[in-house]
């Protein structure tokens, strides 16, 4: 049930405008966290800040997930350190995939926390976008579109080098 009281909506046009929106979803309570962008580079995964933010998020909880899907694995796995470090420590909590060829031309962004907090920028690559918190009506329509992205990709990141 939504409670409009808790729930908020709010525009961001800039880079620090994103980082913040960020910043405050990974801020809030919930158990698994659903992001999809095509290669993770404008969420900083090797800012020292952003790690230790997404590992306290991880480290609330034994039960908390992080998912993720890009199209393009190159930044995360070569000039991400920091996030192949995280991925090393919680390999049974994060799970990165790379999308199939067929669904790479979506161009949107976006990261939901279970059904209730979302941020979204509608081309990746523009930082234009919202942040919306405990709004469960949108926020269930995102994450089952990351539900169809998610069968539509495959694992591609892994914390060790065995076989590379």
């Amino acid at each position: 049930m939504k409670d409009s009281e808790h729930t908020s909506y709010e525009r961001f046009d800039t880079s620090a405008g994103f980082q913040a929106a960020v910043d405050r979803l990974l801020e809030q309570v919930g158990r698994e966290l659903r992001i999809f962008d095509p290669d993770l580079s404008a969420l900083r995964v090797n800012d020292p800040d952003r790690i230790a933010r997404i590992e306290a998020f991880l480290a609330a909880s034994r039960t908390r997930r992080l998912f993720v899907v890009v199209h393009n694995t190159d930044h995360v796995t070569r000039h991400a350190p920091r996030m192949m470090a995280l991925l090393a420590r919680y390999s049974h909590a994060i799970q990165i995939n790379r999308s199939h060829e067929e669904i790479r031309e979506l161009q949107d962004a976006f990261l939901v926390l279970d059904s209730a907090h979302y941020v979204r920028r509608p081309v990746a690559y523009f930082f234009r976008g919202a942040i919306g918190l405990g709004d469960e009506n949108e926020g269930l329509v995102m994450r089952g579109r990351f539900m169809e992205i998610w069968a539509a990709s495959y694992p591609a990141v892994s914390s060790t080098t065995v076989g590379l």
